[in-house]
């Protein structure tokens, strides 16, 4: 007899809402939602309810990151804006217009060394990346520019990965030719140059266990890890879905697990060490499950970590899976 997926311990719902592109966790007992509307939802995980929305702007919100004194978006178009926890509000303090027409989402980078040093990396025109100083308004930003003629034509940037190793800090970076750049942000110098997957929208990679996972437009999940000290990229095995197109690839914090969400809706849990499929969540039946979140502790109201879950079809699912 096939096994029953589990279900959701909640399903967060807003008839305001909409369709959810994006989420965040702050303090682990609330939870952010950026909508396909440019609105930005604050949900309190001890009762359950939306306690506070307010509008960005009119373009979905591609991404969204919380430090403990400010909130960051990513509009699609790529417009940054920053926000300070004012009272019980936000208060805008600035915007970076953005020229990214893709759908590359920013990453936000928290030094292991000094946690009030913080790095958002966001796409920019071409094959450009952006590197700001959350934490500090007068310091300049950086831009990693390909050099041309040096390089394969590479497009537009569709997914990164800034991860520390060895205390220095890289930067992963796919382009739309397929082609993976591994950047030392020290030195901003490329260290390697590897054609990895030709549809890629999603990566995550962890270092403690040296191992990531690539996910696009396919029916494959592309593994890959690092030869060390070089830092060389090597391609791995290929993990095969029943339906094609991932959003976003997550790995847990305590490298148990994986996730997957798919264009199907579907939800796709898998064993970080064997890479084994555990489980495929089915509670997303109407579009793409657009983002995963996972919150860093234990959440109050369910004594336990939780993974969320949102989409195209405007509700949040909170998940309490192999903890």
């Amino acid at each position: 007899m096939a096994v029953l997926p589990p279900d959701p311990v909640f399903s967060l719902r807003s008839p305001d809402m909409g369709a959810v592109n994006s989420l965040c966790f702050q303090d682990n007992d609330r939870l952010l939602a950026g909508t396909l509307k440019g609105s930005v939802f604050l949900w309190d995980l001890q009762t359950n309810r939306s306690a506070l929305h307010f509008e960005v702007g009119s373009d979905p919100i591609t991404s969204l990151h919380h430090t403990p004194d400010r909130l960051v978006t990513q509009e699609k178009g790529g417009t940054i804006t920053m926000f300070s926890i004012g009272g019980s509000s936000y208060v805008k303090e600035r915007s970076i217009p953005g020229n990214h027409l893709g759908y590359c989402r920013s990453a936000l980078h928290t030094s292991t060394s000094n946690t009030s040093e913080q790095l958002l990396f966001y796409p920019c025109e071409e094959s450009s990346i952006g590197v700001l100083h959350v934490t500090d308004a007068s310091a300049p930003t950086q831009m990693l520019v390909p050099e041309d003629g040096q390089l394969p034509k590479l497009g537009s940037v569709t997914c990164f990965k800034p991860f520390e190793c060895a205390s220095q800090l890289f930067l992963l970076a796919g382009y739309e030719s397929g082609h993976f750049l591994t950047w030392d942000l020290t030195s901003g110098v490329i260290l390697d140059v590897l054609e990895l997957a030709t549809d890629a929208m999603t990566v995550d990679y962890d270092p403690v266990t040296n191992r990531g996972i690539v996910g696009g437009a396919s029916e494959k999940l592309i593994t890959f890890s690092y030869q060390r000290p070089a830092m060389q990229l090597q391609r791995g095995s290929e993990l095969c879905i029943k339906n094609p197109g991932v959003n976003c690839v997550r790995i847990r914090a305590d490298q148990k697990v994986f996730a997957s969400g798919g264009w199907d809706g579907r939800i796709r849990i898998f064993s970080w060490k064997s890479l084994r499929p555990l489980a495929v969540l089915t509670q997303h039946k109407q579009g793409g499950v657009m983002d995963l979140a996972y919150s860093s502790q234990a959440v109050a109201m369910w004594r336990a970590p939780i993974m969320a879950a949102a989409g195209m079809d405007s509700q949040i699912s909170l998940w309490d899976l192999y903890n």
